[in-house]
């Protein structure tokens, strides 16, 4: 048994309590009004949602659309960076082409500037022949200089600063 250490100040003794209390069912009161008979409804009822739950799953909406929107971009940067490898590789395709067909023209310009080959395409594309003795004239030059020294004297004017120059108006020169 357990006591309970409540007092009471009368002349009566302590109040012993049981252990356990007996759960009291309540019933519902019968009403006297009638009873209206009620459809029974076609549709299950709908859950009605709570702010706190709409808030949340607007939450994970707008988590999932950051998410998407993120790979979206770096898809996007990735295939622009594919695209700018692709034309530098083309690019630099092309710049090998070239710089081969430019070393074959180097190649050719060198084999034509050979003086047989000079002298193969004057014979041939030109008509030209090489001297025999039959065209060379030779002319004889007096050792006389025609060279006339000039009449006129002419003067050399030296950069000067303004101070020099000044300075020869006041002596006279």
């Amino acid at each position: 048994m357990a006591y309970s250490n409540r007092y009471q100040y009368e002349t009566s003794p302590r109040k012993l309590e049981p252990e356990y209390r007996p759960i009291k069912k309540k019933y519902p009161k019968k009403s006297t009004a009638k009873k209206i008979k009620e459809e029974p409804k076609k549709y299950p009822k709908k859950k009605i949602k709570s702010k706190r739950q709409i808030k949340s799953q607007l939450k994970i909406i707008g988590y999932v659309v950051v998410v998407f929107s993120i790979l979206l971009a770096i898809s996007y940067r990735n295939s622009l960076i594919n695209e700018n490898f692709a034309q530098i590789k083309k690019l630099r395709a092309d710049l090998a082409s070239i710089e081969k067909e430019n070393e074959q023209l180097q190649v050719n310009i060198e084999n034509n500037l050979n003086l047989k080959t000079v002298e193969q395409s004057a014979q041939e594309q030109l008509g030209m022949q090489k001297l025999n003795s039959s065209q060379k004239v030779y002319v004889n030059l007096p050792k006389q200089d025609y060279i006339e020294p000039a009449t006129e004297e002419i003067k050399k004017e030296e950069n000067t600063n303004w101070l020099k120059k000044i300075i020869k108006i006041f002596i006279g020169k």
